[in-house]
């Protein structure tokens, strides 16, 4: 032959190496057509020879965009299969502390640093928007009273259809309070209360009616709409001198009254606690944050263990 052209592979980038190139379009030719034969030999006619690389390689690159939104779909449906996915992971439930018409608090310990937290679990997903709404009323109230007055709130976070509300864990209730009460100072629920435990009592009305105040000279007022001995929690670590924080306020509301139209001045009615709401709000008049000292009143009654109605 005139042009003798010696071809070789190399394995590290299975390409053609031309050691002789007199011709140009010859030595092209014939390196194509051994790397075809070579690449079909070589794999045993699993992959298809390429002829045209951008449309091969953009057919490849789609398969593979397919395969990673297939993972991302496994991925979340498998955290939809398990219940409280981010909850189990942070928290180690430990009891049930109480319940109501928006859902549980549940006793929990965090897993990373030990310390004890109520968590608020709240079904959301098959509640009406308005209920929604509610809901999350109390979260946005909670993060805006940051206070001594308000327990108080760490986050919040929407998982499998349940809102998760973090917040102080708070052992003792004005409830449980109210019926140790008695207990403690050995006497009948129908006797008189010595002086010592009238001036204790004294000084929890005291604080109570101090966080009340304290919603109520928010800008805008807040009523709460919805004290009840329930919602009155008892810090037993004292904290700023004080022991009394409110608690629960799905129900609360903002009140401006700088404004006298009906739309803005009228609330709903009938919300609250039947045995601790204002008559006005049972019979669906108009009402403000003065709603709150009526259930003030009616708490004022079974703490110091009188009847100002008799």
């Amino acid at each position: 032959m005139a042009n003798k052209h010696t071809v070789s592979t190399n394995p590290t980038n299975i390409g053609w190496q031309i050691q002789s190139m007199p011709d140009i379009n010859s030595t092209y030719s014939i390196a194509k057509q051994q790397t075809l034969a070579t690449n079909a030999t070589t794999i045993g006619h699993k992959q298809s020879v390429q002829s045209t690389p951008t449309v091969s390689n953009t057919r490849y690159s789609d398969h593979g965009l397919i395969a990673k939104t297939l993972v991302s779909l496994k991925k979340s449906q498998n955290i939809n299969k398990s219940n409280d996915g981010n909850y189990k992971t942070q928290f180690l439930e430990m009891s049930a502390i109480g319940s109501g018409g928006f859902g549980t608090v549940f006793k929990v310990k965090h897993r990373l640093d030990d310390k004890i937290y109520a968590v608020k679990k709240v079904q959301f997903g098959a509640f009406s928007e308005e209920k929604k709404q509610r809901i999350l009323n109390e979260v946005k109230s909670l993060a805006k009273l940051d206070s001594d007055f308000v327990v108080k709130y760490y986050n919040s976070w929407l998982e499998s259809n349940h809102l998760f509300i973090q917040m102080d864990f708070i052992p003792q209730s004005l409830r449980s309070l109210l019926n140790d009460k008695p207990i403690v100072f050995d006497r009948l629920p129908d006797e008189e209360m010595n002086v010592f435990e009238y001036f204790i009592s004294c000084e929890i009305f005291k604080e109570i009616l101090e966080c009340v105040q304290y919603l109520h000279e928010c800008k805008p007022p807040v009523i709460h709409r919805d004290l009840k001995p329930d919602n009155i929690l008892i810090d037993p670590n004292i904290r700023s001198n004080r022991i009394v924080k409110l608690c629960d306020f799905g129900l609360a509301t903002n009140h401006d009254i700088n404004s006298h139209t009906v739309s803005e001045y009228g609330h709903t009615f009938g919300v609250g606690t039947l045995k601790y709401m204002a008559p006005e709000v049972h019979l669906g008049k108009q009402y403000n944050h003065k709603a709150d000292i009526y259930s003030i009143y009616v708490i004022g009654e079974e703490l110091f263990s009188i009847d100002l109605q008799a």
